[in-house]
């Protein structure tokens, strides 16, 4: 394969995984917040289905977006609302949401299937970024808009987290809320608008799989990426550029399983579906634990410690705990 042809798989693959860059950011923002919004995989794939239609009957795939944002702050709030006010289980509460929405896009959009609507205005490239050697090629020839927004959207929440004092509050009230509470802060409603926010950026990744990358509406449409979201947030180690980084990594994953099943064309097709799930669940696995003290222990002392900081990875201390607010 040439170096050519190289550079432009990756950058499709790049630009291919900005919907799971919306919804793992989004997740991440969520429980840094110190909320668990397990309805990732139903949320998804529901907002899918409800941008399409609004998208479709507005004759606009901008207000597609809008209403698959609006859709996802919906159901985060039911997340919100049992999780933060009701201190109910998060875990059962996000599972449920998840089945829930998952059927719901299913029957409510069964009249959609397999039908045209509008998409996302065509790839550009930008003038003068799109030359730099490697980078340009890789991240500014193949994207969209949408692929565009993708990099903003990382840039200014690693910026938020932690650069201002709004994003030392939100790693606060995931870390050790009753600290906050102490220095003047509303815990209760600063979880319940980092849901919001959250849900929404996760509406929004439906809406970007069924209006550019997987333009149209078919049942189980987003199937997975839900939960390969939820599981590169923690590969992330709940860091927006970490979990960014695993959401192209995976995009990557497809995209090389598809020059492979080209290349191997007596394989089953299914091996190479489900293969980029399985590598990435390996590499979960690679990162975490005793298996990642093992790869370690074959490098120098300075380099396994650098590495082990990089990887190592620890939730939020009040993640899907309740806080009493007096």
């Amino acid at each position: 394969m040439e170096s050519a042809q190289l550079l432009i798989i990756l950058a499709t693959a790049i630009a291919s995984a900005t919907p799971l860059v919306f919804a793992c950011i989004g997740e991440t923002i969520t429980e840094r917040a110190g909320v668990i919004n397990l309805s990732a995989e139903g949320t998804v794939m529901l907002c899918a289905m409800v941008g399409f239609v609004a998208a479709k009957t507005a004759d606009n795939v901008w207000l597609g977006f809008v209403a698959a944002a609006i859709v996802g702050a919906l159901i985060a709030l039911v997340v919100a609302y049992g999780a933060i006010t009701l201190k109910q289980s998060q875990i059962a509460i996000g599972f449920v949401l998840a089945l829930l929405c998952s059927d719901l896009s299913a029957y409510l959009g069964n009249p959609y299937v397999r039908i045209p609507g509008p998409t996302v205005p065509p790839r550009f490239p930008i003038p003068i970024l799109q030359d730099i050697p490697l980078i340009g090629p890789l991240f500014f020839r193949e994207g969209d808009i949408l692929v565009y927004a993708g990099y903003v959207l990382i840039a200014v929440t690693w910026f938020y987290f932690y650069r201002t004092r709004g994003g030392l509050t939100l790693r606060a009230i995931g870390e050790q809320p009753a600290a906050a509470f102490a220095r003047g802060h509303n815990v209760i409603a600063l979880r319940y608008i980092y849901t919001l926010i959250g849900g929404a950026l996760m509406g929004i990744a439906g809406a970007a799989f069924s209006l550019d990358f997987k333009a149209g509406w078919s049942y189980r449409h987003t199937a997975g990426y839900g939960w390969i979201a939820l599981a590169i947030v923690i590969f992330g180690g709940w860091n927006p550029l970490r979990a960014a980084l695993g959401a192209y990594l995976f995009g990557m994953l497809q995209s090389l399983a598809s020059v492979a099943q080209s290349a191997i064309p007596d394989v089953p097709t299914q091996v190479f579906t489900v293969a980029p799930f399985v590598l990435m669940i390996l590499v979960l696995v690679l990162t975490s634990g005793d298996w990642l003290d093992r790869l370690l222990s074959y490098l120098p002392v300075n380099a396994r410690r650098s590495l082990s900081r990089a990887l190592r990875t620890a939730p939020p201390a009040a993640l899907g705990r309740p806080f009493e607010q007096d």
